[in-house]
């Protein structure tokens, strides 16, 4: 079910002890309007507030019915940022105790512009609190480091003297471990935030991937679990608890709010990550031996791009500079022509082929080939 509604009338008429998950994405006190479009329609509601002591009372006074409705093996997920986290926490110890605060997760996710001094803002924290000590938990496990020693994976451990070490038997022999399930899931998600062109994309403002969604239902409910979402925007939490086999209810009091995660439940849709499936490690495309030339420079390597390998970080004529180191793979007029019609796309200022290849063929006046022998590239550019 969805209602069209402030979630303080629809909470009162719910049933005590019926919901076994509380997801809640509500307005940040960022004492701004929030507006976003696509195709032409835009979408806002208002997070202006007379002061943060009516923000924090409207607040309390809905998560206190929150508190009845769910149930005693329920957990309750509250989104928020830095604008009234330190707040929003002080009042989920009121509510629901400090002892029953289970975790802060912070979601880290790239952006690539600051618009205003200091450092970029890249994270957001969700309070995860139970009702009681009696919570449900799913334990999710994650891959190893690529760093673990093998040992640690194949070997038990216990703790001795305060320090961890390997377990041995009677006979000193070091103890194998279990079949290992890998790495329980940490606090600290970095799960990308939705491309701008994504299908899943509403254009409603603040809403979160469905990828977000799916980890916190998953940890914290079965299948036909009953999932509340209190302030659920386009739906994000109920077209992920629709695609995992949850029951769900949802309220807002935007009408733009309820129609688009109307239609979304008619047609729940998952753009799918290709950073988490593939990992990071996947969008690395550079040798050793590449690296060691390109950190030669005062550069920004650049991946996925087959005609240009790094930006120099400076400038020259007020346009930026394009180096490409030519592949085994490439002849050098291949590699000349792929560097200049990338270089040009990005109205570059001068481009540096590196090449060991002596070929008699016209260099462009803005391409500079240099061998791997010579990274003077300031007195060539000066």
């Amino acid at each position: 079910m969805i209602y069209l509604d402030d979630c303080l009338n629809v909470l009162k008429k719910l049933d005590r002890n019926s919901v076994d998950l509380i997801y809640l994405d509500p307005p940040f006190f960022t004492q701004k309007i929030q507006r976003l479009g696509k195709n032409d329609k835009f979408y806002e509601f208002n997070d202006v507030w007379k002061s943060k002591d009516d923000y924090l009372t409207y607040m309390k006074e809905r998560l206190c019915v929150m508190k009845e409705v769910l149930k005693d093996t329920g957990s309750i997920f509250l989104h928020c940022d830095d604008s009234a986290s330190w707040y929003l926490k002080i009042v989920m110890d009121e509510i629901f105790g400090e002892d029953n605060f289970r975790s802060e997760i912070v979601w880290t996710f790239k952006r690539w512009s600051n618009s205003k001094k200091g450092l970029l803002a890249n994270h957001q924290t969700i309070f995860f609190y139970s009702k009681s000590a009696k919570y449900k938990f799913n334990t999710i496990y994650c891959d190893y480091s690529p760093t673990t020693n093998l040992d640690q994976i194949l070997q038990q451990r216990e703790r001795k003297n305060g320090k961890a070490v390997y377990k041995t038997d009677d006979n000193g022999e070091v103890v194998q471990a279990d079949e290992k399930k890998g790495v329980p899931l940490s606090d600290v998600w970095d799960i990308p935030f939705l491309n701008p062109k994504a299908k899943e994309r509403t254009g409603y403002p603040t809403q979160k991937p469905i990828e977000l969604l799916e980890r916190i239902i998953k940890i914290s409910t079965d299948e036909n679990d009953l999932v509340l979402d209190p302030f659920m925007g386009s739906g994000t939490t109920l077209v992920s608890a629709k695609l995992l086999n949850r029951r769900y209810i949802g309220i807002d009091r935007n009408k733009d709010a309820f129609d688009i995660a109307q239609s979304r439940l008619e047609n729940p849709f998952k753009t799918k990550s290709n950073l988490l499936e593939k990992g990071i490690e996947s969008y690395m495309n550079k040798s050793e031996d590449e690296l060691n030339i390109l950190n030669q420079f005062h550069c920004v390597i650049v991946q996925r791009n087959n005609g240009i390998d790094a930006l120099l970080k400076k400038h020259y004529n007020n346009a930026p500079v394009a180096i490409k180191i030519q592949k085994k793979s490439e002849t050098f007029e291949e590699a000349l022509s792929l560097l200049y019609n990338a270089g040009s796309k990005k109205k570059c200022s001068y481009m540096v082929l590196i090449s060991d290849d002596q070929v008699n063929v016209n260099i462009p006046d803005n391409v500079i080939v240099m061998n791997t022998l010579n990274y003077q590239l300031d007195n060539l550019l000066n």
